[in-house]
Formats: structure tokens, C-alpha cells, sequence
């Protein structure tokens, strides 16, 4: 274990022999930190804290403090970081509320740039990117592989679905479908995430039919049962139509981002509100 002489640990910490911590850092609270972990100077950990192996947390991070929500009232909350993930300079991360989760989990291997903030009560799973300034409200669940760009926020309560991408300076206001691109300051979406896919190894017949599956569901004019029957028809051997298909018919506190060319109807067309999914 590598501890700077300037660092300040907390006699409740446990952290693993081989942790390195520099300058200034300080570690307060029942925080657990795994084997190989890199923390940077002028760093703040604090809470009951769990993170796992091999994570790089780089200077002026903020980790685990108390959620930012006028209800909380001081109870025990819990933030779990999974392994091998790197939070970039000034990246803040809050636990949970006693009236939400209660508790803030981020999975392995994201990669979460300069400036980023997620808030309390928040589910990342894997494979993440949020990019510089990307702001995360309370509550939201972010799916394996997707990407939010730069200087983009998203609700609270919103949902971003597998391998997904929300362009920079984007404003997400309700859930964005797996594979989608999303894009606007209201979020809208342009269609499937090609090139991101393509990145994934997705070949031409899943990206063709992920394009066919776009069509029916987020612009053509059917209403959603309409629209999921047709689905269901035509691609019943597609695992990515099932993904697609499970995500929409979810409960959604959101409802969910549609292409520009939809339209919502008094009648209830496609995933125009909760109510409608």
C-alpha cells in the first residue's frame, strides 16, 4: 500500500495492501476499497462506499458524498462502484436516498470524463461512456454500452437503453431506446446508432432489421399495439427486436423519445406517455 503521508484515512476505512493514494486525498467513513486501485491527489471518499478492484479515480474527484435532494434527511445510503473502471478529474458520484433505492451502483469497465456528475439513486451497468460535463439526474438507469455526450443531461427517472448514444449538448427528457441515436436540446431521435453498432461487431442484416424495427416503432403513425404485433410478426427470431420490445413495453416514469416524423394522438399512439407503454 502506497500512502502519501499528506493523505488522511479514517481509522472505519478498509483498503487493500496494494492501493495507491496520493497527496491530500481524504477518506472518510466506511469506505471499502479493492486490490490495484489508483486514487489521485485531492480526492474526497466518503460514506459507506464499496469499490471494487483495479478503478482509477484521478484528482478532485468527489465520491460518495450525501445525495443532493432537498428530502434526504441524513440516513444510511450506500454507493457500490464495481472494477476496472476510470473517473476522470472532478467527477462527482452520490449515494442513494432513503426514499429511493437506497443506494447508487455503478458495474465495471466506464469510462466517465472531466466534470461528470451522477446523482443519487442512479444504476450504471457496463461498458459505459459519459463524456466531459455529461449530468445525470437522480434515479436513471443507464444500460450496458451506451454513450452520452459531452455537455448532455439527462431527467430525472429517464432510462438509457443498451449500446444507445446521446449526442453532446443534448437534453434527454425521456427514455431513449436501445440502439438509438438521440440528439436536440429536447432530445429526439435520428435512428439506430450505426456507427456505434458497427463498433459493437453488429452486421449489416442486425443493423438492417434494427433500421426496419425504428421505422415501425418511433415514426411510423401506428399506435403501439399496432406497432409492438408488427414487431413481434415480422422479427420473432430477432434477439435485438426482443431487447427493443421488452425496453418500450416497460414501465416508464419518461414515456419515450420518438423520431421527429412521429406524431401522438389523442388515441394513444406509440409510447407517447407512460400510459401508452
Amino acid at each position: 500500500m502506497l500512502i502519501h503521508p499528506t493523505a488522511i484515512i479514517d481509522k472505519c476505512a478498509d483498503i487493500s495492501e496494494d492501493v495507491t493514494i496520493d497527496a491530500y486525498t481524504i477518506i472518510k467513513g466506511k469506505v471499502k476499497i479493492g486490490k490495484g486501485c489508483k486514487i489521485h491527489s485531492h480526492v474526497v471518499i466518503e460514506g459507506d462506499t464499496e469499490i471494487g478492484e483495479n478503478n482509477i479515480i484521478f484528482q478532485f474527484g468527489s465520491i460518495g458524498g450525501n445525495p443532493q435532494d432537498l428530502k434526504y434527511k441524513g440516513g444510511e445510503t450506500k454507493l457500490t462502484i464495481g472494477r476496472d473502471n476510470v473517473f476522470r478529474e472532478f467527477v462527482t458520484i452520490n449515494r442513494g436516498t432513503e426514499d429511493g433505492l437506497g443506494y447508487t451502483k455503478i458495474g465495471n469497465n466506464n469510462y466517465i470524463m472531466a466534470y461528470s456528475h451522477i446523482a443519487h439513486d442512479c444504476i450504471l451497468e457496463d461498458e459505459i461512456i459519459l463524456a466531459n460535463n455529461a449530468t445525470l439526474a437522480g434515479h436513471i438507469t443507464v444500460s450496458k454500452g451506451a454513450i452520452i455526450g459531452g455537455l448532455s443531461a439527462v431527467h430525472q427517472f429517464s432510462r438509457i437503453g443498451k449500446f444507445a448514444m446521446v449526442a453532446g449538448k443534448t437534453g434527454v427528457v425521456k427514455d431513449v431506446p436501445p440502439f438509438m441515436l438521440a440528439s436536440g436540446s429536447r432530445a429526439e431521435l435520428i435512428g439506430p446508432n450505426v456507427v456505434g453498432l458497427k463498433r459493437r461487431g453488429f452486421d449489416s442484416e442486425r443493423l438492417s432489421n434494427i433500421r426496419k424495427i425504428y421505422k415501425i416503432l418511433f415514426t411510423r403513425r401506428y399506435n403501439f399495439s399496432e406497432a409492438v404485433d408488427i414487431v413481434k410478426n415480422q422479427f420473432k427470431d430477432s434477439e435485438d427486436a426482443k431487447i427493443l420490445l421488452e425496453f418500450v413495453q416497460s414501465k416508464s416514469k419518461r414515456g419515450i423519445t420518438l423520431g421527429k416524423k412521429s406524431k401522438v394522438s389523442s388515441s394513444g399512439d406509440i409510447c407517447s406517455s407512460e400510459e401508452a407503454i
